[in-house]
């Protein structure tokens, strides 16, 4: 047997041991009408939805020739891709390398090396650029997910992430959620999902949830996809200064800008209903989601809306759980925090 078919092996083996994740049905008494689910992908062996994804990009450089035995595996990432992605370079005996951006967490770093990765810090404005030398440079390949990410899955269906929430939710009272919410970084995710909801004919709608210091929502806007910002999302993982080639729009129904101050509130919100820490992404999800869900409940009509943990809190128990890192980035949560007690009376969510 080749060494690619048994690396291809490895990875179908790793997928059948594990489970698919849970799909939480999140008690909100609040809510009479809605439903609001939460698809935990912090279950994944290397504990986020970004397993997926690199599952799907190393069968694709497999598939494609482009991954040997010996090769040096390279990505550019702020963080969770690069986490998986040394998860599978280490099952199939591979050297990684991360080139991750100044600011990215402390733990997520030391994920990354627990696996076996070597990280290179630069400032965010190099990633891509000394990603691609450092692939040429040791032969290797640039994984590259913002341009990979929304063709290396099936989203036809074949056990990905859209074709798991539709069969997970087959039995429950609203089973085609009204809305599915996510958050783009490399726009793979949502990519899947909106295809495949139109593949399927279904009535669900995808909102997409951007944070502040990411230019999707206004290219969603205007259509211009040249535009740039100088900045980074503080929410890692989502959010881009620029508009990635794996972001599609156009399966894209609603986005809803989500303030920082917002996703991180949204934390503490989720830690009295879950009894659990959860990462700023899932603070973007959420807030999107009861937002969408306050404007169903007007309605009074028995709906559903499904979104992401993307990520368990423990990764940035220094910066998005810190009371002095929120300070010291000028952020101010106590609007929003009294946002999210008044949605906890009664189930509506006000504009800030």
């Amino acid at each position: 047997m080749s060494w690619v078919k048994r690396a291809i092996y490895q990875i179908e083996a790793d997928f059948r041991r594990s489970s698919d994740t849970h799909l939480i049905r999140v008690n909100l008494p609040v809510l009479k009408h809605v439903t609001l689910y939460l698809k935990d992908e912090s279950t994944h062996p290397s504990g986020s939805l970004k397993h997926r994804l690199a599952r799907s990009l190393f069968l694709y450089g497999l598939c494609n020739g482009q991954i040997e035995e010996g090769t040096t595996i390279v990505e550019a990432s702020s963080g969770n891709t690069a986490v998986s992605e040394a998860y599978f370079a280490r099952l199939l005996g591979l050297p990684f390398v991360a080139v991750v951006p100044e600011g990215t967490s402390h733990e997520k770093i030391e994920a990354i090396r627990f696996y076996g990765g070597d990280c290179q810090i630069v400032a965010a404005n190099e990633i891509y650029s000394e990603a691609e030398r450092l692939a040429v440079e040791s032969g290797g390949y640039f994984m590259d997910q913002f341009a990979n990410a929304e063709r290396v899955t099936d989203w036809r269906g074949n056990n990905n992430i859209a074709n798991s929430i539709f069969e997970q939710m087959g039995a429950e009272p609203s089973p085609q959620p009204d809305w599915i919410v996510v958050s783009a970084g490399t726009g793979g995710t949502s990519a899947s999902i909106g295809r495949f909801i139109r593949y399927q004919g279904l009535a669900t709608r995808l909102c997409v949830a951007d944070p502040t210091f990411s230019v999707f929502y206004d290219f969603f806007q205007s259509g211009e996809a040249g535009m740039t910002i100088d900045r980074s999302s503080r929410i890692e993982g989502i959010g881009r200064p620029r508009v990635e080639p794996s972001f599609i729009s156009t399966v894209i129904d609603r986005m809803i800008k989500v303030p920082d101050e917002a996703s991180l509130a949204t934390l503490g919100f989720l830690e009295m209903v879950l009894n659990r820490k959860c990462g700023g992404s899932t603070g973007t999800n959420v807030f999107a989601a009861l937002q969408l869900a306050s404007e169903l409940e007007v309605l009074g009509e028995t709906a559903s809306v499904v979104t992401l943990i993307c990520d368990g809190g423990e990764r940035y128990l220094d910066t998005y759980y810190s009371e002095s890192w929120i300070k010291e980035q000028n952020l101010d949560l106590s609007g929003v925090r009294e946002q999210l007690a008044e949605f906890s009376e009664t189930g509506r969510l006000s504009p800030g």
